[in-house]
């Protein structure tokens, strides 16, 4: 909105008459006078040069004869209806209209002084019809580029009229949004600084079909949206408004009136940036980064993820170095990531949020990166900082539910409207939240839509979907009676089912090399199959890249928190996993919910002594990065941090200073980190199979009275990698392993006992040829000395 001064405006009401013929008001004046003496002699006057040129000639030379009409009065109904922001359709009165014998001007324009119409032949003074509203009709003989120069008590603005233009928004926008199939609906709905006919502004569109009326408000105008009034665009439930002279930065919300006529003050659910909370307005915003990470993009679909390394750190950006911002964090963690050898960061959420202890799952602004740490460009450096330091961004996504706040989505026109209708459907019985209803068209493209944005917008490279599980059955963490069947009398969520089916379909086919992850805790048949491939529930694949193995996490945490003593009577639970191992694309997560609230940190939940607990820990952190499957580890844990994690003060990172005495241990910890990720992405045999059962071979899983396991893993071309992992205190000595006769030596390439790790250094340095005497099934055998706590990797020499 810009605001200048004009001389003639800015006189004394009495000296501005005497300087200006002004258009008879009813019943005031002579009934007609000269045309030509609307406006000063010789004054020059300033209509936009955009719209000048929108529409040359458009204010027609008025013969010398032709008379001003008496004023057009605004029927009641309309004025009533503006002013209580109840008016469907404001443009059909406010603004510009041909009616007989020339054309009315109307404008509402609460406290001014005064407006005076501007064009390209004349300036006339517009009657004070009381409220705020002002109108006359001049002798024209067309519509023309026209602005108003508005006075105020303290100030003068020259400013295109709101009313004058067409809907910024097309038809096929909005017949895709009512189809549900909008794929980039960001670009339609929420605010867009554009050019409208020829002049810089910002559209605002909402959808908000319930609302009797939906007004915009906003920093540009004292937060009092009663010049501000939106128009319905027929029965697509969009409000739309274009506002000439705003720009990036400002404020806004919208103000809707709810269908029993109260009225509430809402944030925009498509807003792409927002206030630093615990403030809530949206804001104007567009974006100027400039893109680095071709080179990227380019290569980061040539092999599906299920078939490529992955190793993922998972981060809380707000607390991994508090007080960072995005950019700030962008020269830090792409360097602590990369010294690791992470293939990947995982992001928990980013989308905006009010509560910083929900940790980002509880989001408002689902379009939104938070302002916590800076403007969505900001955001953008940080993920392309990433991207050219090699390292993917996964974010965690959340569709599951949104939280109550009276600003944001809930009951948002004054109806259910995100949420189902049906309160026991909409009420999350577990956090207090809203589910969404999935079965609505557009409530469904929302979130589509908004995962492929964070893809082509941000460049995300995988989206991890939280809480997949409460998604899918309608009597999650239900009682009898607090839930209804679907109509085949089943417990499914067809609704959620059909979505996440199109939201996987949708962002595999728009943005390629992208992988989308399933937190899902449950037996659901099919999370990562195919959406056309049709199981034996009777249901397609839900189409995921790969999915959380929340079964592997439970029971081998469970193995290695028991004493050694114990824990040959739970061998089980550390070979279960490869029952099911090829049943999905898994991911093995230990992740942020394995270290709070009392589940203590990695290392603390291992037994014995400081030593025996790192040894535990490095011992199955060599396991789990061996076992199939991709791995995922929460930030901390890569030094054996002992306390829990906590979102006001991040990770412990004077474990690492130098001067701390124990410094070493943990050092030593996140050394070994390091080389599992060395030597993971140069073994082929720990990924290029991960999901198919050929790359995996027992060589024994029942030496529970050893706490032994071993393994092996083979490669796309057959080679193989020796994995044996020994959950006993004590050294084993000439401990025979059953290998292939083919291999004619194998080397020790990782030990997690070796001295630099904090461990006794129980290694063998030289080849070990195997004896022709068969063990474990196998025709040839080794024998190994097993270091204590350890696991131990082995690949032909």
């Amino acid at each position: 909105m810009t605001s200048r001064p004009n001389p003639a405006a800015q006189q004394p009401k009495s000296a501005k008459a005497k300087a200006m013929n002004e258009v008879p008001k009813p019943g005031v004046g002579p009934e007609s006078q000269p045309v030509e003496d609307a406006r000063p002699a010789g004054a020059a006057t300033e209509p936009s040069e955009a719209a000048a040129a929108a529409s040359p000639g458009a204010a027609a030379e008025v013969p010398p004869s032709a008379e001003v009409r008496p004023l057009a009065v605004l029927d009641r109904g309309d004025r009533e209806r503006l002013l209580g922001g109840a008016h469907h359709d404001p443009h059909s009165v406010l603004g510009a209209h041909p009616v007989p014998g020339g054309v009315v001007f109307r404008t509402l324009r609460p406290y001014a002084r005064a407006v005076t119409v501007v064009t390209e032949e004349l300036r006339a003074e517009l009657h004070d019809d009381g409220e705020g509203y002002f109108s006359a009709v001049l002798p024209l003989r067309e519509v023309p580029a026209y602005r108003l120069v508005v006075e105020y008590e303290e100030t003068v603005q020259d400013v295109e009229d709101a009313y004058r233009f067409l809907p910024a928004i097309g038809d096929l926008d909005l017949h895709l949004f009512g189809e549900g199939r909008h794929e980039q609906l960001w670009k339609a709905l929420g605010a867009e600084p554009m050019e409208h006919q020829g002049v810089a502004g910002t559209r605002f569109t909402v959808w908000a079909p319930n609302a009797r009326g939906v007004r915009l408000a906003g920093s540009f105008n004292f937060w009092d949206g009663t010049a501000y009034p939106m128009r319905s665009l027929g029965s697509s439930g969009v409000w739309e408004l274009f506002v000439p002279g705003l720009g990036e930065g400002e404020l806004y919300k919208f103000e809707i009136t709810r269908p029993d006529g109260s009225k509430t003050m809402r944030a925009d659910p498509m807003a792409r940036r927002t206030e630093e909370p615990p403030k809530t307005s949206s804001i104007v915003t567009a974006s100027h980064h400039e893109w680095q990470d071709e080179e990227w993009l380019s290569r980061r679909a040539v092999r599906p993820a299920h078939e490529a390394p992955m190793s993922v750190y998972e981060v809380h950006l707000a607390s991994w170095r508090p007080g960072l911002t995005y950019r700030q964090l962008a020269e830090q963690l792409p360097t602590y990531v990369s010294d690791l050898g992470f293939t990947h960061v995982e992001l928990m959420p980013v989308a905006e949020h009010p509560f910083g202890g929900s940790w980002g799952y509880q989001v408002t602004g689902f379009y939104a990166p938070t302002a916590r740490l800076g403007t969505p460009d900001d955001f953008k450096h940080l993920v392309d900082a990433l991207h050219q330091a090699g390292i993917g961004v996964i974010m965690d996504w959340v569709p599951a539910h949104f939280p109550r706040d009276d600003w944001a989505l809930a009951e948002f026109d004054g109806r259910p409207l995100y949420e189902h209708e049906d309160p026991l459907r909409a009420a999350h019985p577990d956090w207090g939240t809203l589910e969404f209803d999935y079965g609505r068209r557009e409530v469904r493209n929302f979130l589509v839509a908004n995962a492929v944005y964070w893809c082509e917008e941000f460049h995300i490279d995988g989206l991890r979907v939280d809480a997949v599980a409460s998604m899918l059955y309608l009597d999650y963490s239900r009682e009898h009676g607090q839930w209804t069947p679907n109509v085949h009398g089943g417990r499914e969520n067809l609704d959620a089912v059909a979505f996440l089916q199109e939201m996987n379909a949708t962002v595999y086919r728009r943005v390629p090399g992208v992988v989308t992850i399933a937190e899902e805790s449950t037996a659901w048949d099919g999370v990562t199959r195919a959406t056309d491939h049709i199981g034996p529930g009777g249901f397609g694949g839900l189409g995921f890249g790969l999915k959380w193995n929340m079964g592997w996490m439970h029971d081998s945490l469970g193995y290695v928190s028991k004493e050694p003593v114990h824990r040959k009577y739970h061998h089980n639970e550390m070979t279960f996993s490869m029952v099911y191992a090829y049943s999905e694309n898994y991911v093995l997560p230990i992740s942020h919910d394995e270290v709070v609230h009392g589940k203590r940190s990695l290392v603390s939940k291992m037994p014995g002594d400081w030593w025996q607990q790192r040894a535990n820990l490095r011992a199955y952190l060599g396991f789990m990065w061996a076992h199939p499957g991709k791995q995922l580890l929460f930030m901390g844990q890569e030094f054996a941090q002992g306390a829990e994690w906590s979102e006001s003060h991040g990770p412990d990172w004077w474990l690492l200073d130098p001067a701390y005495g124990a410094e070493a241990d943990h050092r030593g910890v996140r050394d070994l980190v390091g080389d599992l990720n060395s030597v993971y992405r140069r073994a082929p045999a720990l990924w290029e199979r991960d999901t198919d059962p050929s790359g995996f071979s027992w060589v024994t899983g029942d030496a529970a009275e050893d706490n032994v396991f071993a393994f092996l893993r083979f490669d796309a071309a057959g080679s193989p990698l020796l994995v044996v992992s020994h959950f006993s205190p004590v050294v084993r000595h000439e401990y025979r392993v059953g290998v292939p006769a083919d291999i004619p030596a194998w080397h020790e390439v990782l030990n997690t006992d070796s001295a630099q790790y904090g461990g006794s250094d129980v290694t063998s340095p030289d080849p070990l040829k195997p004896d022709a005497q068969g063990w474990h099934g196998r025709p040839a055998s080794i024998r190994l000395t097993l270091p204590p706590l350890s696991t131990v990797w082995l690949r032909p020499a």
